[in-house]
Formats: structure tokens, C-alpha cells, sequence
């Protein structure tokens, strides 16, 4: 059984805390996990099979491709202060895995050749060029013929779980809304302000004749813009923020503490139509002014109901799929040999 990180998307039990938070009205609406025991560690030497499941093996193989693939999504080495911890939910995740395969071959659960190339168009979509889609299978030594199999195994799982408990996570009405009531404080929305800056960049590092330089310029751009020189032109000109400054330095809304200390200040202690002096930060030196601001409120029902119906359904989802995970693997003879 190959795992491969660009075809395994399934929310299984133990197996992945699938995060909630892009639904949920904010992140603070999850609960904090309890604090779990210590995990027993790791060996250093792993052995060719690190596990039985109903007799099945979960080899050091599918567990490395694992591990690497978690490690190139995280962009760097698992931490070593806690690589017990996730060595050991990498490999539940791999016998969730395997016993979800193994009930989806008893139940027999097909999927048509036609969803399957569909699914392997979607992949090569993904990628510049037919070229880099054959590179990526050449580094992963894989063959189109084995991706099609991983890619028909997960959308059978997926097609499984889907039919267990799509009854079961529904969302009420009155879910909605008692959900709303008690959780009062992640519906509160503090003041925010409309804010467009001009950034003139300083290196990190830089020295004191290269910083004076930036500042200079800086100074310069402020008295046009002072002068009453279009803001957004400036910026256009001016500013080296890739993210604002082709749409004039509009940065649009943002509420207290999302910016920069020094720039977050200054924003929010300039009047609408106003422009600041100069903010240095370590981006370099900044020219902000505000176009509106907004009073903070709480955010009404009507206009949440859609994201709490959302992220109910996913919480609800990923109770019903971890519970449906354990019952396999209660029923199940689970060995883990490290």
C-alpha cells in the first residue's frame, strides 16, 4: 500500500485533527484538546514493519513516504522535541488508513473508470506541464497505472465514509442558534479600519548610509503626498509592498493587532482622510492613511448563520468519521510492533 500525499485527502479518525477553523466563525470556537499522556518513544532503527492490521502490514516504507510528506507540507524536519508525539500520529494515521482500505474492500465499494481519470486530470492540473507531472512520478517512482490505484482506493474510502455518515451530520436550526447563544464572545467584532500605505523598503541589515537613503525617499513621497499628489498613483510609483500597491496601497479592513506594532498604532490613531508621518518598521519606512474606519459590534445571526451551519456540519462530520474509524478498529486485531 503506497501513501502518497498527493492523492490522500480523507479525514480519518486519530488520523488527522482535521482543522475546523476555515468554517468556524473563529478559531477560539474549538475546544483545547486535554492534555495527553507523554507517547512512548521512537526507535532511532525502525524495523521493515512497524504494525498489523488484521494481519496486514504497515511497513517503513509507506511510514517514511509518510513522514516526508508531512515534513515537505511543514516546510522543514519534524522538531526533535516532538518527534514522538508525531511519529506515533503519523503511524495511527497509517492503520486508520489500512483499516478503512480493508472495510471498503469487505463492503466491496467500486468507483467508475470515468471519476477515476477524472480525478488523475485534476492532479495533473496541478503541475506546469505534462513534463513536471512525469518528473514527479519519476522522483516518487510511481507509475500513472499505480496512481490511478491509489486514487480509485481513496475515493472509495471516501465514497464509504460519505455513505456512513452523511445522515448522521446535519445541522439543525436550532444547532444554529443555541450555538450562537453560547458562544456570545466569537461573534464580537472590534473596530477596524480601511487603511492604504506606501512601504519604502529598507534590507534587512542595511547600513546607516542605505537606511538614510530610504529615508530620504520616503520623506520625499510623504511631502507629495501631503502636497495632495494622488495617494494611490504614489503608491503605484513608490511602493515596494507586492500585495497593496498595485490596487493604490489599499490594504483594506483589518482589525486591531493584524498589522506591524508601530504601523497598527498609527492606523489606528489617524481620522479618516488623514495622512501620518513616516513609521519605520522592519519592513522599512511606511506612509499610512485611513479612508474609514468601522465601530466595533456583534456580528448578527443572519449574517454568520451560513459560516456556524458550515462549521457545524464539519465538526459534526469529523465526530461521526472518528467514531466510525474506532468501531473498525475495535472490531479489529491492531499490533503495534514499536
Amino acid at each position: 500500500m503506497r501513501i502518497l500525499p498527493l492523492i490522500v485527502a480523507l479525514i480519518v479518525c486519530g488520523c488527522s485533527r482535521s482543522s475546523t477553523q476555515a468554517a468556524s466563525p473563529t478559531a477560539a470556537a474549538q475546544a483545547a484538546p486535554p492534555a495527553a499522556a507523554a507517547p512512548k518513544p521512537v526507535p532511532a532503527q525502525l524495523p521493515d514493519v512497524l504494525a498489523k492490521v488484521n494481519g496486514e502490514s504497515v511497513t517503513r516504507a509507506d511510514f517514511d513516504r509518510a513522514v516526508q510528506a508531512l515534513e515537505a507540507r511543514a516546510g522543514g524536519p519534524i522538531p526533535a522535541d516532538q518527534r514522538d508525539q508525531v511519529l506515533r500520529g503519523v503511524l495511527d494515521q497509517l492503520i486508520g488508513y489500512t483499516v478503512l482500505v480493508q472495510e471498503s474492500r469487505t463492503r466491496n465499494v467500486t468507483v467508475p473508470d470515468s471519476e477515476v481519470d477524472a480525478r488523475i486530470n485534476q492532479i495533473r492540473e496541478q503541475f506546469p506541464s505534462e513534463e513536471a507531472f512525469t518528473q514527479m512520478l519519476a522522483q516518487r517512482k510511481l507509475t500513472l497505472d499505480q496512481v490511478k490505484s491509489d486514487a480509485r482506493q481513496d475515493m472509495a474510502i471516501a465514497r464509504m465514509i460519505d455513505a456512513e455518515i452523511a445522515p448522521k451530520i446535519a445541522v439543525t436550526p436550532e444547532q444554529v442558534t443555541d450555538f450562537y447563544a453560547k458562544n456570545p464572545d466569537e461573534f464580537k467584532q472590534g473596530e477596524s479600519v480601511r487603511a492604504s500605505h506606501i512601504l519604502i523598503s529598507v534590507p534587512r541589515g542595511a547600513d546607516a548610509a542605505t537606511k538614510g537613503q530610504a529615508h530620504a525617499r520616503a520623506e520625499q513621497v510623504l511631502k507629495e503626498a501631503k502636497a495632495g499628489k494622488d495617494f494611490a498613483a504614489l503608491a503605484k510609483e513608490h511602493s515596494a509592498d507586492p500585495g497593496s500597491a498595485a490596487n493604490g496601497g489599499d490594504l483594506g479592513f483589518f482589525q486591531q493587532g493584524q498589522m506591524v506594532g508601530p504601523f497598527n498604532d498609527a492606523a489606528f490613531s489617524l481620522p479618516p482622510g488623514a495622512i501620518s508621518d513616516l513609521v519605520e518598521t522592519e519592513f522599512g519606512f511606511h506612509l499610512p492613511t485611513v479612508a474609514e474606519t468601522k465601530a466595533g459590534r456583534t456580528i448578527p445571526l443572519l449574517e454568520v448563520t451560513p459560516q456556524v451551519e458550515q462549521y457545524l456540519q464539519q465538526r459534526n462530520r469529523q465526530e461521526q468519521t472518528d467514531a466510525f474509524v474506532n468501531g473498525l478498529k475495535a472490531r479489529g486485531k491492531i499490533e503495534i510492533l514499536i
